[in-house]
């Protein structure tokens, strides 16, 4: 079970779907690292091309919250 969350209720685990440029497919990837605060949250994020970069979300940025990822981070409460 997953739900499509905002950028701030991002949790380590969780994956990002990024729209891709005009004519370049959609980009995939799992948050490995919260980083900032606020409205300047960002992640580092592991590609399913298998490299890892900064992300500052904005617009065509989704969160999708997965199961797993909500369990490990209730359990951290």
């Amino acid at each position: 079970m997953s739900d499509i969350v905002s950028t701030s209720a991002a949790c380590v685990g969780d994956c990002v779907e990024v729209n891709g440029l005009p004519g370049r497919p959609a980009r995939r990837g799992e948050i490995v690292e919260l980083l900032g605060a606020g409205e300047h949250r960002h992640f580092r994020v592991h590609w399913d091309d298998q490299h890892e970069s900064l992300l500052f979300p904005t617009e065509g940025a989704t969160v999708v919250h997965t199961a797993a990822a909500a369990a490990a981070h209730g359990a951290r409460r």
